[in-house]
């Protein structure tokens, strides 16, 4: 997968889309090994913001910024202004349920 960022807007997102939330998993040991690494956790958009700013040119990035509840196998969380990524998979991220092979 690429981290490029796309020339045009994705698609705005709806209120209930069921999309995929990127977990951060736990900080590395000295070995490099993590007790749980980061994986998609299916999440369901409950807001939707403005279109995601790229950190190094401050221009719009076709990317948007989301409300989510982040279901996962022990609970549930609500993430506040989670950043899209269709073409990376960074935690703490989301992207589309299409473009995903979880």
């Amino acid at each position: 997968m690429s981290s490029e960022i796309p020339t045009r807007p994705m698609p705005r997102p709806r209120l209930t889309q069921p999309v995929h939330y990127v977990s951060h998993g736990t900080p590395p040991r000295g070995d490099g090994s993590q007790a749980h690494a980061s994986r998609c956790r299916a999440a369901i958009v409950t807001g939707v913001h403005e279109l995601a700013v790229h950190p190094t040119t401050l221009a719009e990035s076709g990317m948007w910024v989301v409300d989510l509840c982040v279901l996962n196998p022990g609970g549930f969380f609500l993430d506040q202004r989670s950043v899209q990524m269709e073409y990376g998979r960074d935690g703490g991220t989301w992207h589309t349920a299409d473009s995903c092979d979880a």
